[in-house]
């Protein structure tokens, strides 16, 4: 125990892990809420399209693909807003057209380097100073956004009507959130990939809807499923030289599960 708090690079995987802990247990109960779980997978997919790019041209992977996810998100809203699509339509598209794009930018880099596999599945242990002060300047902004306009994201979550009728600018709110669940997704890359990183956007907020009684509660369990989640996954990481990021998903999916078996029994 004390061998891996004391480590510098596990103390660092530790920090950047909570702080994504906090960061996705808040969005996860609204991903969960408004049954946003697809425009999740989708955009943390499409967010490889942005990485490709960053390496392509010789700029930082996690500042591309931020502001690559959140064009792409921009275009899903406006896509499925304006045209005569639905939104998993518009998701599936921009999710398909983003992959082939990534894979068509590695062929032409004629290399693959192998830093791309890093975001693929997640190197949190291998993740930078820089990469931690970016993680927690997201955490912060993402966090204090999410709880400063909490009363008019639950409104908008619940009936969007009578946030409409209430003065709320629905679409400006709803542009917002996609911004913060993009940014939020890149930053969860690096902890445990593209492949994994919905399920960090989903399996948080679906523990703490079995319990919870009000959002605040089902805040407050979701970022504790995601904590303990991560704690618990870099440990057995650590322990038996296993990849990060699987752990803290099985973590995960092993709180709800039980959390649900023991639902079920009450």
């Amino acid at each position: 125990m004390i061998e891996i708090i004391s480590s510098p690079f596990m103390q660092k995987a530790f920090l950047a892990g909570i702080l994504i802990s906090i960061l996705t247990g808040i969005i996860s109960v609204f991903i969960v809420l408004r049954k946003m779980s697809f425009i999740g997978a989708g955009i943390s997919h499409a967010a490889f399209g942005g990485i490709a790019i960053g390496f392509f041209v010789g700029l930082n992977p996690l500042f591309t693909a931020i502001i690559y996810t959140i064009l792409v998100a921009l275009g899903i809203e406006s896509t499925s807003r304006k045209g005569k699509m639905t939104e998993d339509v518009s998701i599936g598209i921009f999710y398909s057209v983003s992959m082939a794009l990534g894979i068509t930018i590695i062929s032409l880099s004629k290399s693959y380097n192998i830093d791309l596999f890093g975001y693929l599945f997640g190197n949190i242990l291998a993740i930078t100073n820089g990469e931690v002060l970016l993680t927690l300047i997201t955490a912060l902004t993402v966090t204090v956004f999410m709880v400063a306009f909490l009363k008019e994201f639950f409104l908008i979550t619940y009936n969007e009507e009578l946030a409409l009728v209430s003065g709320i600018n629905v679409r400006l709110f709803n542009i917002m959130f996609l911004i913060a669940l993009s940014v939020s997704i890149v930053i969860s890359i690096r902890i445990v990939g593209i492949i994994m990183v919905s399920a960090l956007l989903v399996i948080p907020g679906a523990t703490a809807r079995l319990y919870a009684k009000n959002l605040i509660s089902m805040i407050t369990i979701s970022c504790l499923t995601g904590f303990t989640s991560v704690v618990a996954g870099l440990f057995l990481s650590y322990k038996y030289d296993l990849a990060s990021g699987a752990c803290i998903v099985l973590t995960a999916a092993a709180i709800f599960f039980v959390s649900l078996i023991l639902k079920n029994r009450e």
